[in-house]
């Protein structure tokens, strides 16, 4: 045990849209824990137990983005506008602020640390009407900052790079509230295999190091045109492996694995799993959706990868970023995915590009480095950051 000044309980507030947030407040914690600053609890400020309300708000977002995609877009892009955006912030806090005082009069924090914008404000409206004086951190999980983070009751700010830093600056953020860490991933994905490692990780899946392996995924929900993805790199001459993960979507698995015996390229169809630090360090190039979690959990492995089907707003902004950066392509449509795939592995030197940008990009230790900036700024004291 550590001897530094332990605070009963820090609360991490995230929201299950998606498991992105959720992996990253989990890092967190892990981090935290292991060098015992804090008793930690994870919470998911978009279960039932605190708010109807808040379950249909996610119900109704997962609706949207999978049935009407170019209304997300719109309402996403209406509500980064200044005046549109400001009155968004305070209605989504206001409708929201009571299942997030529930949830801290159950829990009894010393602190609280949002890896989502909904609790994020939530919280943030407390303080600005004074029921709670708890410090209130947020971790921004995408490659994009909306305005929905953006709130002077933060104490601390966790961002992917300098540049979102200049544009919380932007926002009117204090620039000593906000450090560029990188996203928070698992500690798993820090570590690089060597050559051995990485062949015995392809045998124990089945293939051989004779030919490269592309790990395709949709998420922890499986979202994304996998079935076409996967359908249309079969039809290329190359000799390639397939691993297909379809995450929590049973139909995508099923249907996948009825078709299995009938593609060229071998294909190993899984669900969900905690395996993908060594699915990803086997493989040659990740085909996704541009979920930052998954993204920086690539960037952390050197994986270079391809992006395809991102829902509109923030992960078309993670995707543009990722692209300008040069550790990723993006395909548009199955038939650029299919061709951009045949142009990689006959021009290795582009994949080798691809590592060597996502190295440059690469935060395995964020999560170390929130937990140590969190006691040095809010812990060690038991206050929130100056202002």
């Amino acid at each position: 045990m550590s001897s530094q000044k332990r605070l009963d309980n820090i609360l991490l507030v995230t929201a299950s849209v998606g498991s992105g947030h959720t992996q990253a407040a989990q890092a967190v914690r892990t981090a935290i824990d292991s060098q015992s600053l804090a008793a930690t609890e994870v919470v998911d400020f978009m279960a039932g137990d605190y708010s109807f309300v808040n379950t249909l708000a996610k119900e109704t977002y997962l609706k949207m983005i999978d049935i009407l995609p170019d209304i997300y877009d719109l309402m996403y892009r209406w509500s980064q506008m200044p005046l549109p955006g400001s009155k968004v912030q305070s209605l989504m806090a206001i409708t929201m602020k009571r299942s997030m005082h529930k949830l801290i009069m159950a829990h009894r924090p010393d602190a609280i640390i949002c890896t989502h914008p909904f609790p994020c404000g939530a919280a943030a409206y407390l303080k600005r009407t004074r029921r709670i004086s708890l410090p209130l951190i947020g971790v921004i999980t995408d490659f994009a900052i909306h305005r929905l983070w953006c709130y002077q009751e933060t104490d601390l700010y966790f961002v992917a790079t300098p540049e979102l830093k200049q544009e919380l600056i932007l926002q009117g953020i204090c620039p000593d509230r906000i450090h560029a860490t990188g996203i928070p991933v698992g500690s798993k994905f820090s570590h690089i295999p060597a050559a051995a490692e990485q062949a015995a990780l392809r045998q124990a899946l089945g293939f051989t190091n004779r030919y490269p392996i592309i790990l395709i995924m949709g998420g922890g929900l499986g979202m994304g045109d996998l079935e076409q993805a996967v359908l249309s790199i079969d039809a290329l001459p190359q000799p390639l492996n397939l691993i297909v993960v379809a995450g929590r979507n049973a139909t995508l698995r099923r249907n996948l694995l009825a078709k299995a015996h009938d593609l060229i390229h071998p294909v190993k169809v899984l669900g969900y799993t905690r395996h993908i630090p060594e699915l990803m360090a086997a493989a040659d190039l990740l085909i996704t959706k541009p979920g930052a979690l998954t993204l920086s959990e690539a960037l952390s492995m050197r994986l270079p990868m391809l992006l395809y089907h991102a829902i509109p707003g923030q992960e078309e902004e993670n995707a543009a970023f990722l692209t300008r950066k040069g550790a990723a392509l993006w395909a548009h449509d199955s038939r650029t995915l299919a061709g951009t795939v045949y142009e990689l592995f006959t021009k290795p030197e582009r994949l080798s590009y691809m590592r060597e940008m996502a190295a440059l990009l690469a935060r395995p230790a964020a999560a170390q480095t929130i937990a140590a900036t969190v006691w040095q700024n809010i812990l060690s004291t038991g206050t929130a950051a100056s202002r």
